[in-house]
């Protein structure tokens, strides 16, 4: 019998948790070939750690090239896609990479911004170089959305709208009669849609297994009022947002709206802007909306990382077909980026004596702006830091959301006294999403990665549950081996049809197989000339 096989490639480590956020990197076999899903760094380490390990791979006895038919890339977050120059120019594949334009078009700028800061500032060694960036993109080939792309005359691809960011993709993997749909970082909505295609394995995140959002107007109000507070108080606030120091990793697909799908910066940046700009004579203003403006009051600086306008306006111009009608909307009348209230930020800034909020990247605090104000922030009472979506292990933000009130950063003990605050406006599904998904999809089996194994074993059991099928969470490393069933193409009658049609509508049918609403269609097969036909007996 034909089998799928699926395995998640990260460096095997006696202390290595069982699953885990970070590194993602997938090998899946069947039909004779082997794909890639995402090539990710773990931005936990600093290290050998950081990246997948290939030595299953290579152990093979074959090159990288030889063995792997094609690599696909998700989205641009570093997590999904770090590893990639270290793959293809410092280990050797040189075969196809496959993503859709916007994040080709991002994911280098990530990669080169992520290289200058352990490079060139903190000169670690072995890592890749920026012309093997460059070389590493030469390899890739772009798909569009809903295209069905022949790898080879066997291997088949096709991309879905993810939401989560600019570009994010799910990919349907089709070789003969066997099927896998990939998503990672998928925020399932209206425009996060795909076929009901019946895969024989769907692999799906869970980082958030165990969590059910609040609607977006309590995560907006709760979002306001703790920033009024703080500044009531004399305080500053620290609003932490993407996932790596580079600004354009806060575009989101959706655009900037803090909803579920809106990402981690834009939609808290115009939610604030929003509120300082509007009329208090406005009939569409809320009330809790005009009690924070009012006691804001604009008399406090708001400030957002510097370089987030130019670098997110060039590119929501450049792949606006990848935005909902809003933003579309928008960009014919103006500039989406151009704030009365909120200015960029400067370094010397941090310093500076009262109330103040800061939008800052990284949202782990593992580099950059939002480590070095955390420096100076941490130790009054009387600030605040705002962490608005997972952070993986290892990171300085993951220590801060665990509760450790001295932390060691730049061989310097750091003291946490201020206030921190989760409040998530993160991209990822939650498990409502990550059911509804399901229950489109439809699948034989599932596969849950990215996320933490007390909360996947939670989610693993729900879903087994309600639909009936079987789902894996394997360690790393730990292969999953999915029996497939044979496809034969057959004629059916339309008598055999009818009748089989009745039967799925009838109210038994559906009192005895609610979510499915299907039957089992039974009939006489003959073949003649090579043609297998179903018939009802009696014909």
């Amino acid at each position: 019998m034909a089998e799928i096989r699926a395995v998640p490639l990260a460096h095997k480590f006696p202390w290595s948790p069982s699953s885990d956020v970070g590194r993602s990197c997938i090998l899946v076999s069947m039909g004779g070939k082997n794909i890639m899903l995402d090539c990710g760094m773990h931005m936990g380490f600093n290290d050998e750690r950081r990246f997948p390990d290939f030595s299953y791979i290579t152990d093979s006895g074959r090159s990288l090239t030889e063995h792997l038919d094609c690599v696909i890339i998700s989205h641009f977050h570093l997590d999904h896609c770090g590893a990639l120059p270290y793959f293809s120019e410092m280990c050797g594949y040189d075969g196809p990479i496959f993503m859709t334009h916007p994040t080709k078009a991002i994911c280098p700028i990530l990669l080169e911004d992520y290289r200058k800061i352990t490079v060139d500032r903190k000169g670690e060694q072995n890592f890749f170089t920026s012309q093997m960036i460059k070389d590493c993109m030469k390899k890739v080939v772009t798909v569009n959305l809903h295209q069905a792309v022949k790898v080879d005359p066997d291997l088949e691809i096709k991309a879905y709208y993810a939401g989560h960011v600019l570009g994010a993709a799910m990919f349907q993997v089709k070789v003969h009669h066997q099927s896998i749909v990939y998503t990672i970082g998928v925020c399932y909505s209206r425009s996060a849609w795909i076929d009901k295609c019946r895969p024989d394995l769907l692999i799906t995140e869970s980082t958030y297994a165990t969590t059910i959002r609040d609607s977006k107007r309590c995560r907006e109000r709760d979002f306001l009022k703790k920033i009024s507070e703080c500044m009531e108080r004399d305080g500053k606030v620290s609003k932490q947002h993407t996932s790596h120091p580079c600004p354009v990793d806060s575009l989101t697909a959706s655009g900037p709206d803090p909803s579920v799908c809106s990402g981690k910066s834009s939609g808290a940046v115009y939610l604030t802007r929003d509120i300082l700009a509007s009329s208090p004579h406005s009939p569409h203003s809320h009330s809790y909306t005009l009690h924070t403006r009012e006691r804001m009051n604009l008399l406090h600086p708001i400030y957002f990382s510097a370089g987030l306008t130019e670098k997110a306006n060039h590119y929501y111009k450049l792949f606006i077909s990848w935005t909902n009608q809003n933003i579309k909307n928008t960009f014919v009348q103006r500039n989406m980026f151009e704030f009365k209230h909120i200015k960029p930020f400067d370094r010397s800034y941090i310093d500076n004596p009262g109330p103040m909020v800061v939008f800052a990247t990284p949202g782990m605090l593992h580099a950059g702006l939002s480590l070095q104000i955390f420096k100076k922030w941490a130790e009054d009472e009387k600030n605040m830091l705002i962490m608005p979506g997972y952070c993986v292990a290892g990171t300085v933000g993951h220590k801060i959301l665990s509760g450790h009130k001295k932390i060691e950063i730049d061989k310097k003990m750091v003291t946490v006294r201020l206030s921190v605050q989760y409040m998530s406006f993160s991209a990822h599904a939650d498990a409502k999403g990550i059911m509804q998904l399901i229950r489109q999809a439809d699948p034989a089996n599932v596969m849950l990665v990215h996320g933490e194994a007390a909360k996947m074993d939670f989610l693993r059991q729900k879903i087994m549950q309600e639909f009936g099928v079987h789902c894996y969470m394997p360690a790393n490393g730990e292969m999953v081996s999915i029996a497939t069933k044979p496809m034969i193409s057959v004629d059916v009658s339309r008598s055999l049809l009818k009748r089989t049609q009745e039967q799925i509508h009838s109210p038994l049918a559906k009192k005895l197989c609610p979510v499915r609403g299907s039957a089992t269609m039974s009939g006489l097969l003959v073949m003649r000339n090579e043609v297998r036909s179903l018939n009802t007996p009696e014909n």
